[in-house]
């Protein structure tokens, strides 16, 4: 007896990732594992079929076969187009399953029998460090953030010297000191760019300035703006968010580049740019809207659009480390992989809803829906 573990080609319009690396797959296969994959469901992150076959992955080309004998099934976006009703009752599904909003399939996994893991809800323990599909995949997202804003500015990112004379560098600003904006945050200084970070934690100030950027400090702002010439306190507004507003509006004045990264899960996203800010940006300037696809942390970002307003261009992109898929399939791979194995138990998989990073993951298992939307 064996675990059979199989990976179709994805049907999600604009996935280009894919759930297992032949190197993940060499490394996780064993004489009690076998593995399977679709014909092509690697082609668009740049692994061939002939990568997988050196590998020892069995090749199979009728979908409905592949899914219907798997005991794990990997996938990268959630089972959909008729997927759920090919894979076999019983079997365990690991992807991101994006459990906020797919109430919905979550019933119909429940009743197939699935056993369903969601890598949104890997626990950020340090067991689980391998398995964190959000960190990888949101470093990946920090940094073309930062590549798309270099590419739509209409100045360069370092300071250069020149025989015609200097050119100052670009001024960056990141909002949300999480994975994704320390790595747009390192990803611009390494072009050059004045960083700058924000973040509402005090303790991302000293992320910030180890990655030789300086942090917007709005509380230090606040203090200094509520004191007199004399020494005196000046009264503060009584709407301190709004007073928080209005400061991050003069860095962002002073932008030339901002990336906005924060997100709540279950959530829309929070609204850090106001309509009025961006009016008070200089114009050419860009906007990077990370968030664009829980509705922005811009008032006028539209996911997957690019907006042109007052002269700053607002990009809000959709699912961007899958313009990156060589690279996000790699990482996701190790991810996925480094999950299965804690399921793997010899020569079969065994669910243990007790497990410090099984039991919060799962959403679907006996027929029983765990997760609460």
């Amino acid at each position: 007896m064996s675990v059979r573990i199989c990976v179709p080609c994805e049907t999600t319009s604009g996935e280009t990732r894919v759930g297992l690396s032949p190197d993940a797959a060499k490394r996780l296969a064993s004489e009690t594992v076998s593995i399977a994959i679709e014909t092509g469901a690697g082609d668009a992150a740049g692994f061939q079929d002939a990568d997988y076959s050196e590998a020892g992955v069995e090749i199979v080309h009728d979908r409905a076969s592949l899914l219907g004998g798997a005991d794990v099934v990997l996938k990268v976006a959630p089972p959909m187009n008729g997927e759920l009703d090919e894979i076999r009752e019983g079997a365990v599904l690991i992807c991101l399953l994006r459990p906020h909003e797919n109430a919905p399939l979550f019933e119909q996994l429940a009743t197939r029998n699935i056993t369903s893991l969601s890598l949104e809800l890997v626990p950020r323990i340090t067991r689980a460090q391998s398995m964190d599909a959000l960190s990888s995949q949101s470093n990946l997202a920090g940094y073309k953030a930062v590549i798309l804003g270099a590419d739509n500015l209409d100045r360069i990112f370092p300071l250069l010297m020149t025989a015609a004379g200097t050119l100052s560098p670009a001024r960056v600003l990141v909002l949300g000191a999480g994975v994704a904006g320390l790595q747009a945050i390192a990803t611009a200084r390494r072009l050059g760019a004045d960083t700058w970070g924000y973040d509402i934690r005090s303790a991302a100030k000293e992320q910030v300035e180890s990655l030789g950027a300086k942090f917007v400090d709005l509380e230090e702002d606040q203090a200094k703006d509520a004191e007199t010439e004399g020494g005196y306190a000046k009264v503060l507004s009584e709407d301190e968010q709004a007073r928080k507003r209005e400061l991050l509006a003069q860095h962002l004045a002073k932008a030339d580049l901002v990336v906005t990264t924060a997100l709540v899960p279950g959530r829309p996203a929070p609204v850090l740019i106001t309509e009025d800010m961006v009016a008070s940006m200089k114009q050419g300037s860009v906007i990077v809207d990370l968030a664009g696809e829980a509705g922005g942390n811009c008032a006028l970002s539209e996911g997957g659009e690019t907006v042109v307003s007052g002269g700053v261009t607002i990009l809000a992109p959709l699912n961007v480390p899958a313009s990156l898929p060589y690279h996000a399939s790699q990482l996701l791979a190790r991810n996925l992989s480094s999950l299965v194995k804690t399921l793997i138990h010899e020569d079969e998989i065994v669910v243990d809803l007790d497990d410090d990073v099984i039991g919060p993951c799962c959403v679907t298992h006996a027929g029983e829906i765990r997760f609460n939307t």
